[in-house]
């Protein structure tokens, strides 16, 4: 994108479509925890008139530069979690190095 020689705007995009709510199911699943258990739904956030799909077109992107996506949303979501991991894991391993020079 950054390397055509017009500046445009480009939709980065699967082209799939999921819910809001495969989001946390697939992120709890994949976690080993039952997202009905831990996400309560408010209704005062749900859209005034929901659409009825939300899809990104990235063609452009196609045409334009040969992108292609790599990353399915299940990967994806899988990805997020890893990287969610290691980030409690290093601040786990942070504080019980705290609280050892403590004792």
């Amino acid at each position: 994108m950054l390397q055509q020689d017009k500046p445009d705007d480009f939709v980065i995009a699967t082209g799939e479509t999921h819910s809001v709510r495969e989001f946390p199911e697939e992120a709890f699943a994949y976690a080993g925890l039952d997202w009905q258990a831990c996400v309560e739904l408010d209704p005062r956030y749900l859209r005034p008139t929901e659409v009825d799909v939300l899809q990104g077109d990235s063609s452009k992107a196609r045409e334009a530069f040969g992108w292609r996506p790599r990353t399915d949303f299940k990967s994806l979501v899988h990805l997020m979690i890893d990287a969610d991991r290691k980030i409690l894991a290093l601040q786990l391993q942070k504080k019980a190095e705290e609280i050892f020079r403590g004792l």
